[in-house]
């Protein structure tokens, strides 16, 4: 029942992030570049087709089903509608799942809260990774809704969980400072060449969702680990090169998801590895 109740929400809010990033960035062109006709607010605007902008009707609007039975075609202008559409819808349903499966904290009444957080959270970083995976950017906008996510996020988790508040909270500002930290350092001495403004802020915000040192460096870790597994075949095969620019953003929000509902099991398995635990 629950499961059931995650897969429609998730596919529900995927819907919503694909609809979130492109109204975003067409509000992020001038306004000649806009398209006309077409109320681009993201409370009050009707979705439209991105290609011939025609309003859609609600048997347009059925994640994943309606992109099935329109064969990825626009019941209107017969263009077709791009594969990030169910694919967005699908990856949330899995995330919503997963995260409810692999949930590590019992679900108590201030749990189911932490929870509810952590999946809007989780809607903001996987509209952020779509965002920047399309355009080579992480808006302030979805970067500053994020942040505020992750701040409620991590103050209630610590008011609920913490035996030591100060302690915890010293602990999250050190993990902001490592993860946000080293990459305003790499921005500072590349001049913007090695790592992106957006990815600064972005590792400030994960710090947050991290919440520990260890988790902090477990998240770069990992994250690096994913960018050279995914450029370094490229470069091999020489459909990319070194001097390619690709989205780090999605590798540290895939990273942060790891970390957040693994990390505790990931870094007591190193520390055994190593003899230390």
């Amino acid at each position: 029942m629950i499961i059931g109740i995650l897969v429609i929400l998730g596919l529900c809010f995927g819907s919503f992030v694909n609809a979130l990033v492109w109204r975003v960035h067409q509000q992020s062109l001038p306004k000649a570049k806009q398209p006309k006709k077409v109320n681009l607010s993201i409370k009050k605007g009707r979705s439209v087709c991105v290609n011939c902008h025609h309003i859609l009707s609600w048997q347009d609007l059925l994640p994943v089903i309606s992109w099935v039975g329109l064969r990825g075609k626009c019941r209107y202008c017969h263009k077709s509608i791009s594969w990030q559409y169910p694919l967005v819808e699908i990856l949330m349903a899995a995330v919503f799942v997963i995260s409810y499966n692999f949930w590590p904290f019992k679900f108590t009444g201030p749990e189911a809260a932490v929870f509810g957080l952590w999946l809007a959270v989780v809607v903001n970083l996987v509209a952020l990774a779509v965002y920047d995976i399309k355009w080579m950017l992480l808006p302030n906008r979805l970067v500053k809704i994020a942040f505020g996510f992750a701040l409620v996020l991590s103050v209630i988790t610590i008011s609920i969980r913490s035996g030591e508040i100060y302690v915890d909270l010293a602990k999250v500002l050190v993990a902001m400072a490592i993860s946000g930290g080293l990459f305003a350092i790499l921005f500072y001495v590349s001049s913007g060449k090695w790592i992106g403004g957006g990815d600064v802020k972005l590792g400030f915000v994960l710090g947050l969702v991290a919440a520990t040192p260890v988790n902090a460096c477990l998240m770069l870790f990992i994250a690096s680990l994913l960018g050279c597994l995914v450029t370094l075949p490229a470069v091999a095969l020489g459909s990319k090169s070194m001097q390619t620019k690709i989205p780090f953003g999605p590798f540290l929000i895939i990273a942060a998801f790891v970390v957040y509902l693994f990390g505790v099991v990931v870094a007591d398995a190193y520390l055994r590895l190593l003899g230390l635990s």
